[in-house]
Parts: structure tokens; C-alpha cells; sequence
């Protein structure tokens, strides 16, 4: 048996002795693989964090301590050691267990995550919680290097050091080159200054110093100057010391001897601290340390290589953006791409590798992204802002302010709108239309395959305002691409199929499913008429309202929540119109959050696909 098989939870851990944690860590390691290779999921961060989530577990006491991982996406060897172990193979599918982490699945997981920059804020309110409570037990925040680019993590940093409460922050630092031998010297000092001896030694002897008279505390500031400068000349602290920390580091993330030293020796220090590990993604696994951004977020893979399961010779969606940024950019020299932290994930190395000089990546800094084009506009250029739907939330107040008020011409460019899947609630991308079709001066569309994503482009840039084009995750519908990219009439849908008895009216992604339900209709002897609205704002009103009067029996298909979205819409369409006389149906996301699953399960489960359109047309034409 091996020694992971023992453990359900870290109270198991705890009886291991130490010389026993490297084969738990090449044991975990083994699983993280083998079920990410199946499954998918965020391979490289994960397997990063082993010796780190180990040596934690091995310290803390949780759930009694807090332990909170910023985006949760290297939660897995976390999972493991809390419970879920025998449930660890039913990562990321439907029913299963989560790929971030989730309160409601643990009392290990002290806070539901997803998106990024969130632990330092999060677990000081749990810090000053506790303190109200009297509740001595301790509460740790772990965050990437990555989410320190976002201004949230400063915003969370900055009041820690300020009301000085008790935390925990452990910066796991795997992108930042420290060389060798001041790593190695800055762990010896780090981990002798943090012996608790000698913090009570250095307490005791600054009270000393303030306590002479007259000179005291001048001669206490110097000596703070003074052991200041020394810690910034060995160690990469200096900025967090600025918000008050205590800071420890750099401390290699995968010895775990000194790692459990250096926590054992500063877990009970009552006042905001910060340890820095480096640790190396893809820790491990070869292929993910030679390419740890292809194993950041990947599909099914081939263990012995790294080669993905999954191919086709169609092209994604987010491929087909990427080839035409770079087409459309060789002719105007005013686009300009922005992106946060997602380069790959959008679709835009190639564009940065051609046109450096016009792309500019923010970090996970959404809000700045969208305020810094805004910026550009003004100046006569043509930023393009890709984004995830799920990260674009975070950014709507520089939506609003920044950019439409002033009807500046920026293009945001939405990644993975509607169902994205495994990735579940944090990252399904159902609520842009929703939010942005309410925004004054903003034009929102979508899709029905990547042909129409290029013209969408086109248009995008010739409009003189902010404009929205929003398209799904994976692979495209294998439509031609036209040679010559040419614009579509703002706000004018078109009409693809003709018949009498049902009106879809379907936007996007739903406009295929709109189409196969069309055939099966066929089959039934019923006649649809199929629109393709391509903008949820502004409406073809003329052509909606026009075909609402002639065919009453109305079904809306879109792949986003009903609250304000498409189908929303066309129903005030129809009254602001004064149509009268008909039967509608939204066909659209429940109020509720989307757990996770396969695309093609969870639209059929929550009835979104073409089944789902025959059943209602069929209901509306009984009734």
C-alpha cells in the first residue's frame, strides 16, 4: 500500500515522518497525471505545488486553520490530502469533484475560487474574523506569482499591513529567476531570523531601544534602517516589507525540510507575514516543465508524451480570431491587441510575434486592460481587448465609465461565451450579453461560425464606437472562411431557412442547433423559419417584429442566462412595437450557476440544444 493510500485526511499526514513526504510528493504527482492526462485540467500549477500543499498540511491544523488557494487551479494535491482522494478520478466531470476549489464540496476549502488575485483579500477577512471571535487558529493565503499583477492583491496587502492583523500570505513564486547562491543564502537567513527565539530576542530588544531616553527612538529607527538594508541586499523583500510584512524568502518550494522548518517557525508570529517559495511548474513531469504554458489548462493527453488525444483539422474559434487579427492588422496599422494574462489562451502569440509593438498583455489586470485601450482610442487607434467572458466581469465599471460614456471605438473581443464546461461555475461565460446589452452606445453580437467571426471583425473596426463580438470555446463549425473579409449592416439579422408554422429566432452558437432543429421540424411536417439575429443590441426590430406578426409562435435560443439577455430582448422589441398576439419561448440558462460538465451535457441538461428547440416548437403548436 502505498503511503497515499492511508491518507483521507491531514490528520493521516501528520503521522507520516519526514523522510517519508518525497515519495508521498512523487505518489501524488503520479495521480495528478494520470487522472489530468484522462480528464484534463491544470496540470502545471498543480504539480508545482506538491511539497508546498504537503508541507502546509503538515503544519496547519485544517479546517480549523484556513487555508486559501488564490484561483484553486493547483488545489489538487490539496484535494487529495483532505478527503477526496477516492474521488480524486472524477476530477472536472459532471457530478464530480470540482477543478477549483469549493466550499460547498469541503470544509477543507475555506473559499470557493476560480478567478484570480482573491486569497490575500479573502483570507484577511477571515484573519479579522477570527480576531473579533477570539479565535486564536491561524489562516494562510497561497498566491501565484501571477495573480501579484492583479491591483486586488495589493488592495489586500495593503490593509493587512495597515490594521496589522494575523496572516499568512505564501507568495509561490515559479516565473521570478533568483540565482542559486543567493536563494541558497537567503533561505539559511530566513529560515534562522524566523526561530522564534529570535524574534522574541529582536522584540525584547527594539522595546529596549525606544525605552531610552531621548535617544531611544532614534537609535531604534536606525537599527530598523539598518537591518532594512541588509534584508534588501540579500533578499527580493523590499516591497513587501513596504506594506508592513514580515517577509521570509526565497525559499526553494520543493525542499520540504526547510519549507516544514520555516512554517513551524513563523505559524504562531502574530502579525501579517509573508513567505516567498519558488517553486517550478510542471514540477515532475517533463514534458509540462519544458512547456508549462501548453500545461497551464490542457485536455486529454498521451502520458509518455505529452501529445494531445484530441485532434481535428478544424480550427477553433479562438484560432480563426488570432489568424484574422493578423490578416486585418497587416492593412491598419492602428489595431492594437490587448490581452490579460492570455496571450495563448486568446489566440494572439502569433500577433504579438509579428507586430510586438502593438500588443500589449496587462497581466491579470482586466480593469487596467480595458482603461488603457480606452486610452489609445482617444489617440486614434483601434484596440482590440480579448478576454475571457467569465474574466471580462471583472472589468465592467471601466466598461461603462471608460468607454461608453464617451462612445470610445474599443472592440472587445469575448473568448469562451456561453457554456464553457469542465471548468464550471467560475468560468462559464453567461451573463455578456446580458450585462453589456444594457450599456448605452455599446453594439453586441455574435456569431454563427467563424466565417461570420471575420466579418464581425471587419465590422467591429469600421464602427466609431465601442463594439462587443462574443464567440464559444472550441473547436469552430468548419465553415469556409471568404478570402475577402467584408462588414455586415450593423444591427440587420438574416433570415436562413423559411416556413410558416414556428419562428427561431437564434443568436450565435444556438444558430446551428436553431438549424438542426429546423430538419428534425422537417421530418415532423412542420415548417420553422430560422433568423439568424447576429446582434442582441442593436435588434433587427424591423425584420423581428415584422415575421412576430405573421408567425405568433416565437421560440428565442441563445447560450446565455434568460435574465436580460437575447430572448429578453425581443420580448421588449415586441412591446416597444406593440405586436400583440403571440406565444414566446426563451430557450436560454436557468437563474442559476452552471456546475461543471462536458459542453455537449450540460446544453442538453439544461435543454439549450436542437432537441430541446423541437420539444418547445412542438409545445407551442399544441397549445
Amino acid at each position: 500500500m502505498s503511503f497515499l493510500d492511508k491518507i483521507d485526511s491531514p490528520a493521516d499526514l501528520k503521522r507520516l515522518s519526514r523522510s517519508d513526504l518525497p515519495i508521498l510528493a512523487s505518489e501524488i504527482r503520479s495521480v495528478i497525471i494520470d487522472v489530468v492526462s484522462k480528464n484534463g485540467g491544470h496540470l502545471a500549477s498543480s504539480l508545482g505545488a506538491v511539497e508546498l500543499t504537503i508541507a502546509i498540511h503538515y503544519v496547519f491544523d485544517a479546517p480549523d486553520d484556513k487555508i486559501v488557494w488564490d484561483v484553486g487551479h493547483q488545489s489538487y494535491a490539496h484535494k487529495l490530502l483532505t478527503g477526496r482522494r477516492k474521488q480524486f478520478h472524477t476530477l472536472r466531470k459532471h457530478g464530480g469533484i470540482c477543478g477549483f476549489t469549493r466550499m460547498s464540496e469541503s470544509p477543507f476549502d475555506a473559499f470557493s475560487t476560480g478567478h484570480s488575485s482573491t486569497s490575500i483579500s479573502a483570507g484577511l477577512g477571515m484573519a479579522c474574523a477570527k480576531r473579533l471571535k477570539d479565535d486564536t487558529s491561524k489562516v494562510v493565503s497561497i498566491i501565484g506569482d501571477g495573480s501579484m499583477t492583479a491591483g486586488l492583491a495589493f488592495e489586500g496587502l495593503n490593509q493587512a499591513g495597515d490594521i496589522h492583523k494575523n496572516l499568512l500570505v505564501i507568495l509561490n513564486d515559479n516565473d521570478m529567476s533568483i540565482s542559486r547562491n543567493v536563494g541558497a543564502v537567503s533561505s539559511l537567513l530566513s529560515r534562522t531570523f524566523s526561530a522564534k527565539y529570535l524574534q522574541g530576542l529582536k522584540k525584547e530588544l527594539g522595546n529596549f531601544l525606544k525605552s531610552l531616553p531621548k535617544i531611544g527612538d532614534d537609535i531604534y529607527q536606525f537599527a530598523k534602517r539598518s537591518e532594512e538594508s541588509f534584508k534588501a541586499f540579500i533578499t527580493p523583500g523590499t516591497l513587501f516589507e513596504a506594506f508592513n510584512f514580515e517577509y521570509f524568502g526565497p525559499i526553494d518550494g520543493h525542499n520540504l525540510n526547510h519549507l516544514i522548518d520555516i512554517l513551524d517557525n513563523i505559524k504562531d508570529m502574530d502579525e501579517p507575514v509573508l513567505l516567498h517559495v519558488t517553486t517550478k511548474k510542471g514540477k515532475g513531469y517533463l514534458p509540462a516543465e519544458k512547456n508549462p504554458v501548453y500545461f497551464h489548462g490542457v485536455g486529454s493527453f498521451e502520458i509518455k508524451t505529452g501529445n494531445s488525444v484530441k485532434k481535428s483539422s478544424t480550427p477553433s474559434y479562438t484560432e480563426v480570431f488570432g489568424e484574422t487579427m493578423v490578416k486585418l492588422a497587416k492593412d491598419d496599422k492602428r489595431i492594437i491587441a490587448v490581452t490579460a494574462a492570455m496571450p495563448e489562451g486568446t489566440g494572439l502569440t502569433k500577433f504579438a510575434e509579428i507586430y510586438p509593438d502593438r500588443f500589449f498583455d496587462v497581466g491579470i489586470a482586466e480593469q487596467h486592460g480595458v482603461t488603457l485601450a480606452a486610452g489609445m482610442a482617444t489617440e486614434g487607434f483601434k484596440p482590440v481587448v480579448a478576454i475571457y467572458s467569465t474574466f471580462l466581469q471583472r472589468a465592467y465599471d471601466q466598461i461603462l465609465h471608460d468607454v461608453c460614456i464617451e462612445a470610445l471605438p474599443v472592440i472587445f473581443a469575448i473568448d469562451r461565451g456561453g457554456i464553457v464546461g469542465e471548468d464550471g461555475a467560475t468560468h462559464n461565460g453567461l451573463f455578456d450579453l446580458s450585462f453589456l446589452r444594457s450599456l448605452p452606445n455599446m453594439i453586441v453580437m455574435a456569431p454563427k461560425d467563424e466565417n461570420e467571426l471575420c466579418k464581425m471583425m471587419a465590422t467591429a473596426l469600421a464602427h466609431k464606437g465601442p463594439v462587443a463580438f462574443r464567440y464559444p470555446r472550441g473547436i469552430a463549425e468548419g465553415t469556409k472562411i471568404e478570402k475577402d473579409i467584408v462588414s455586415i449592416p450593423v444591427g440587420k439579422g438574416e433570415v436562413l431557412k423559411e416556413g410558416n408554422d414556428i419562428l427561431i429566432l437564434a443568436i450565435g452558437r444556438s444558430v446551428g442547433d436553431a438549424l438542426s432543429a429546423h430538419l428534425s421540424l422537417m421530418k415532423q411536417g412542420i415548417s420553422a423559419t430560422v433568423v439568424n439575429c447576429r446582434f442582441v443590441k442593436p435588434l433587427d426590430v424591423d425584420l423581428i417584429s415584422s415575421l412576430a406578426e405573421k408567425i405568433p409562435q416565437i421560440i428565442t435560443v441563445e447560450d446565455n442566462v434568460r435574465q436580460g439577455g437575447f430572448g429578453s430582448a425581443v420580448l421588449e422589441c415586441l412591446s416597444d412595437k406593440d405586436v400583440t398576439g403571440f406565444s414566446l419561448k426563451r430557450i436560454g440558462m436557468p437563474d442559476t450557476f452552471i456546475e461543471h460538465g462536458t459542453q455537449d451535457f450540460l446544453r442538453s441538461k439544461y435543454g439549450i440544444d436542437a432537441p430541446a428547440i423541437v420539444r418547445a416548437a412542438k409545445k407551442l403548436l399544441n397549445q
